[in-house]
């Protein structure tokens, strides 16, 4: 029974909920359907306000866009009536020129049959002229017995000499005109880079000799069975001679550095009064750096004079061993800074770079301190050291430019080569020999009697200048002169000589008659100054 009850309960409560929850949902949907209804209408009033907003939005726009467009449209309106204004102005124009050029037409056309008639008449009288000038030759080859080929011939030829004639006078003016402008700047050029330097020269031999006490000296020096002697020269380098001069000792070798620390050596071994095979050794080690520390000294001396900076150490050591060193008995450092100070003046006078001007010029012979040690010449042995120490190109191409192992790249380059041969070619800088001088001048003659129409040649002047006597007859005075720059000429590329080769030319002629007449002609010389030495 209890259970009957307990489930009539529990149906009781299902039917309850259920009806209960149905009443629930039936509320929500009602509330739900106001809510939705509300919301219907305020989209609908949205909508409505939307639409009126964007309406008006479409209507301003239409409004914009179509003033823009009447702009357009009047802008548009205006270029086409100018474009039209011009159209019309160029059509008057074409019609103007229209009729200009049909008028021209017409005025060339008159022209032109005035040339047909003008033409016609010209062939006319040309054929007249011919006619007469053929009737005047024949009368001409009646009178003159020469026919027009003989005529012809003779009228060239003498055509062909009087043009040969000026011809030669004018080369002679304008070579003398040209000499003298170019002298006269180059003359200008260096007076003002001379006068700014002056330099001393020594000069020095493969000889160096030491003064002995006295002559019991030169025992010691040979030493016992010549020891001392064979130590002394083993360790400089140097030979050592002991002759027959009173009080002296004479050392050689053609290494002047090696020269200069014997000396050194053998004075002070002199100066102690003591000499033996390890004194020596220390002498000579003394020396050295003596020698060492004159060479680093001479090389700051340089620079420091030359103002010259940023110079690696190991090209000042080079550039102060050119103090021990000589060309042609000239001093290479006291040359080198010559044409230093020479290349910086003239760089001066042409407005060029100076200092690098001076550095060219006092490192183009560089090769030479350490020339006699290694192979190939100094020029090859320079090149190499500048390049090595990253020297400047023009430096390095005026090692090379001042022997003509290459062109110049720069007027720098020219300018080291003009001041080396200007130092080189200073009167007492530099000794000759005189088998060279022999042979020089030999070769002078030679080279001027190889010309055709010269009668004998004489070098004067040590070779610095030849007289050519020529023979009258075969050449004329315009052919004299030209001859002069001939020789010249063949000097500067046949041969290698310092300064400057004077060329005269001497034509004499003198002619004679009966007692009663008495012709003389007189040819002045002619000279030429042209050389430069290789």
């Amino acid at each position: 029974m209890e259970m009957i009850i307990g489930g009539v309960g529990l149906i009781l409560g299902v039917v309850i909920g259920a009806v209960i929850i149905n009443l629930i949902n039936k509320q929500k949907a009602a509330n739900a359907k106001i809510t939705a209804q509300g919301i219907i209408e305020q989209a609908e009033r949205d909508a409505k306000r939307i639409t009126k907003e964007t309406a008006i939005k479409a209507k301003e726009n239409v409004q914009r866009e179509r003033s823009q467009m009447q702009k357009k449209l009047k802008q548009r309106e205006f270029e086409m009536g100018k474009s039209e204004d011009r159209m019309r102005k160029r059509e008057k124009d074409l019609r103007r020129q229209e009729n200009s050029v049909r008028d021209k037409e017409s005025s060339l056309n008159h022209q032109r049959k005035k040339l047909q008639q003008a033409e016609s008449t010209i062939q006319d009288r040309q054929r007249k002229v011919e006619e007469l000038v053929q009737s005047q030759i024949e009368k001409l080859e009646g009178l003159s017995g020469l026919n027009r080929e003989d005529a012809k011939k003779q009228l060239t030829k003498t055509l062909m000499n009087q043009v040969k004639s000026e011809a030669a006078q004018e080369i002679i003016d304008i070579r003398k005109d040209a000499q003298t402008r170019a002298r006269w700047e180059a003359i200008e050029i260096m007076a003002h880079a001379i006068e700014k330097m002056a330099t001393e020269y020594t000069m020095e031999s493969t000889l160096v000799s030491v003064s002995l006490p006295n002559d019991n000296w030169k025992g010691l020096i040979i030493g016992r069975e010549g020891r001392n002697i064979k130590a002394f020269e083993a360790t400089t380098g140097v030979k050592v001679i002991v002759d027959d001069t009173p009080e002296t000792v004479v050392m050689s070798c053609f290494d002047p550095i090696k020269r200069e620390v014997a000396r050194l050596s053998m004075e002070a071994l002199i100066a102690k009064k003591n000499i033996n095979p390890k004194a020596i050794d220390i002498e000579v080690g003394k020396a050295q750096k003596v020698v060492d520390a004159s060479i680093q000294k001479a090389a700051d001396a340089t620079l420091r004079e030359l103002n010259i900076r940023n110079v690696h150490p190991e090209m000042k050591t080079y550039l102060g061993r050119l103090k021990y060193r000589t060309s042609y008995g000239q001093n290479i450092l006291d040359h080198s800074k010559e044409v230093a100070w020479l290349a910086g003046n003239m760089a001066a006078e042409l407005g060029l770079d100076v200092q690098l001007a001076r550095r060219a010029g006092l490192f183009h012979d560089i090769g030479k301190a350490v020339s006699s040690d290694s192979e190939g010449s100094h020029v090859t042995i320079g090149v190499e050291i500048t390049e090595k120490y990253k020297e400047h190109a023009v430096v390095i191409n005026s090692v090379l430019a001042h022997h003509e192992e290459a062109d110049p790249i720069s007027p720098i380059s020219v300018l080291v080569t003009a001041a080396d041969r200007i130092s080189g070619a200073r009167p007492g800088a530099r000794r000759e020999s005189l088998e060279a001088y022999a042979q020089r001048i030999a070769k002078l003659e030679e080279l001027a009697n190889s010309f055709e129409g010269v009668a004998k040649t004489y070098a004067l002047s040590a070779g610095r200048e030849i007289r050519v006597m020529i023979l009258p007859e075969k050449l004329t005075d315009q052919e004299a002169d030209m001859l002069s720059a001939d020789i010249a000429r063949k000097i500067k590329e046949s041969m290698e000589y310092p300064g400057q080769i004077k060329v005269t030319v001497i034509r004499h002629l003198v002619a004679s008659s009966s007692t009663d007449e008495h012709l003389t002609g007189n040819g002045s010389p002619n000279q030429h100054h042209k050389h430069r030495r290789r």
